[in-house]
């Protein structure tokens, strides 16, 4: 009986194996048909019943559960943070021609370093303006996958990537390859997605780029599987860019044999199942790839994600490794930006807005346009001498365009569709919110409200006075910023630490988990330090680098209360105007009562520099940091860098003593190239530490 028991058991295990691998064929070849080739074959409901009975036989059957299972997709443990990933090959960054003038250079050039006269063939992608993301596949299945970072290091985003069902996580070929893309979220998505978070009360995602990188950098990945994020694959690496594979029998396989082209290259990564944007074109010389470019400008408004340019390549492989790369970028490759894109619209109101430091910001809102794949509605007019500047009117026909692609801005008026009928913008005597006195400085072009208790700048306040550079205090954003003053729980920045759960538990979407977790954040924020606190103050001209100066030289902060000007100016990078703020801070009562009731609060307002070991090379030198780092915040570099007897500033000039340059490095990168400063890689920062 025992023996056909199991004889049973064993069947029964057989067949669950065989079904369960069925259901997985079925299912990755349903995701493949919806989220790579756009051509669904079943009904959605359909699609759940497969899903539900692999779920079903999976949790009676765990040890047939593998990795490259459909059910693996929807999110893994929460994690503490990302490691560091070093990158097979390089993911360099491009060089950008902003246009048709720089894009014939840069042909110029390729047909220079390959000493030919005649045309390039080339090949023509679109620039998706999403997160750029390497997936590592060995022996067919995907084991790791990584943001850019600085190209040589990246983050280990692997769980939030398994989430996307546009990513395979088996390929059918055994073989081990880095494959390269951009992960976004497309308008569609991206509408879908703000209108929930409106709903919530949660803060708007400022575009589909912002938002498909805040969803891949998410530390829960249960919350990235929740977003409808997609990729296209545009590149792929197997040692140093060997693209071939054979099989034992030493036969070149089918799908992974030698491609000589970029072209080649993306018709292999269709063959293995990879998503690959339709709109790629070989062309022969740069008549042909201005021809494109142009084309897809007019066109881009029509796609339903948003492209920023045209990626042009050279498409002969051999001819790409003869040109090689610089430091930063490869000299066969160039992104086409496309210039910003502009709209006519009309300005039907004008309101004003008030900021933490009181600042009273004009803002137009608009006829809705859609512009660069993204509604616009309303536009910052930034002052009164700005609107004056432009003559701008409520009523008027205006052009509007995205600013970086980003930010909406009023660009100029079309004063001949100006009528009678338009109205002249008068800044308010009284503060919008609160009705207190604005005052304007003579020297300023900004007019702010000087009530200390305004609802609007202290809503402002709370929102940055919580913010990650300042007190870091998790889950207290603009949605339960809002709640709390508008609600009374606070009156000043201090009632932060004087919040109760039952208050917290009375705002609307307050769980009791979600209370305790805000209470925990509030007080792991009293640790921050004397640095932290002055910057998240906000007091008026004061940023973090000079907070971090003040904390430095006085050490607590009863001692900066007592400073007069003549001490403060005293530190280099505190000049008048900062220290005119600061003594015009301290002298208001109401701001000393409020440091009072930090000090009763336990809120840490003393500032200690722990030097845990003089290094040589690091004592005394003066580091800048730009760009983006992987392995630790531009925040935490600079503290190391103190904290090993070194010092951080935020300006490049000649006394600086290394730039370290991070992914995507700004203007300080030129001035320290200008200024013959040595520039550093994180690499070569971390060899020095």
């Amino acid at each position: 009986m025992l023996r056909f028991a199991r004889n049973d058991r064993i069947k029964q295990e057989m067949n669950a194996k065989q079904e369960i691998e069925k259901l997985k064929k079925e299912i990755v070849r349903h995701d493949h048909l919806y989220y790579v080739l756009d051509k669904p074959s079943i009904s959605d409901h359909e699609y759940d019943l497969l899903m539900r009975r692999l779920i079903d036989l999976e949790k009676e059957n765990p040890d047939l559960i593998t990795p490259d299972s459909p059910t693996q997709r929807v999110g893994g443990s929460p994690l503490d943070k990302f490691a560091s990933v070093t990158h097979k090959t390089p993911l360099l960054s491009l060089d950008n021609a902003l246009n048709i003038e720089e894009l014939k250079e840069f042909d110029e050039r390729v047909r220079k370093g390959l000493g030919v006269s005649f045309d390039i063939e080339y090949v023509c992608e679109l620039k998706i303006d999403g997160l750029a993301v390497s997936l590592l596949y060995e022996k067919s299945i995907f084991v790791k996958g990584a943001t850019r970072g600085d190209g040589v290091h990246g983050e280990d985003i692997t769980e939030n990537l398994r989430t996307i069902k546009a990513i395979p996580l088996k390929i059918d070929e055994e073989t081990s390859i880095e494959v390269r893309g951009e992960v976004y979220l497309s308008l569609k998505n991206f509408y879908k997605l703000n209108e929930e978070r409106e709903k919530e009360g949660e803060p708007l995602f400022a575009n589909p780029r912002n938002a498909a990188a805040g969803s891949l950098r998410q530390l829960d990945p249960r919350i990235t599987a929740k977003r409808p994020l997609s990729m296209f694959c545009y590149g792929a690496a197997l040692g140093k860019l060997q693209i071939t594979h054979s099989t034992s029998s030493g036969q070149a396989n089918s799908k992974l044999q030698n491609r000589a082209t970029q072209a080649g290259t993306l018709e292999m990564l269709k063959d293995l199942g990879f998503r690959v944007n339709p709109n790629v074109k070989a062309c022969d010389g740069i008549g042909a790839v201005i021809k494109f470019c142009e084309e897809f400008e007019e066109k881009r408004e029509k796609l339903d994600y948003e492209i920023d340019g045209i990626v042009v390549k050279v498409n002969d492989l051999e001819a790409q490794k003869k040109l090689g790369s610089t430091m930063k970028s490869p000299r066969w490759a160039i992104a086409y930006k496309f210039p910003p894109q502009q709209k006519e619209t009309v300005i039907e109101a004008i309101d004003v807005q008030v900021g933490r430091t009181g600042t009273l910001t004009p803002v137009a809102h608009l006829k809705p346009i859609r512009l660069g794949g993204v509604m616009v509605k309303n536009s910052t007019l930034h002052n009164e001498d700005e609107i004056a500047r432009k003559d701008i009117r409520i009523g008027d026909h205006v052009i509007v365009q995205r600013a970086g692609d980003v930010i909406p801005q009023v660009v100029r008026v079309v004063k001949e569709k100006r009528d009678e009928n338009v109205k002249i913008f008068h800044m308010p005597k009284h503060c919008p919110v609160c009705g207190g006195d604005v005052y304007r400085e003579e020297d300023e072009a900004a007019v702010r409200c000087i009530n200390s208790s305004c609802p609007a700048k202290l809503i402002e306040s709370v929102k940055h006075f919580a913010s990650r550079q300042a007190m870091d205090i998790e889950g207290v954003g603009d949605a339960l910023a809002n709640d709390l003053v508008k609600s009374g729980l606070i009156n000043d920045l201090s009632d932060i630490y004087y919040t109760k759960k039952q208050n917290i538990m009375g705002l609307e979407r307050k769980a009791d988990k979600s209370a305790d977790n805000i209470l925990s954040a509030i007080d792991a924020s009293k640790e921050r330090g004397l640095d932290r606190v002055i910057y998240a103050l906000g007091i008026l001209n004061v940023g973090r680098r000079a907070a971090e100066l003040l904390a430095e030289n006085f050490g607590d902060i009863d001692a900066l209360i007592k400073a007069g000007d003549a001490s403060l100016t005293a530190i280099e990078g505190i000049g008048p105007k900062i220290a005119g703020s600061i003594t015009a801070y301290f002298k208001d009562n109401h701001n000393r009562h409020l440091i009072e009731k930090l000090k009763k609060a336990g809120v840490k307002l003393n500032y200690k520099l722990k030097i845990t070991n003089y290094k040589k090379g690091i004592k005394g030198k003066i580091f800048v940091f730009t760009g983006t780092l992987t392995g630790m915040s531009r925040e935490e570099a600079e503290e190391l860098v103190r904290s090993l007897g070194g010092k951080a500033s935020s300006s490049v000039s000649k006394s600086t003593d290394y730039v370290v340059a991070g992914s995507e490095p700004g203007s300080k990168y030129e001035k320290a190239m200008k200024l013959g400063v040595k520039i550093l890689d994180e690499d070569e920062f971390k060899k020095l530490l």
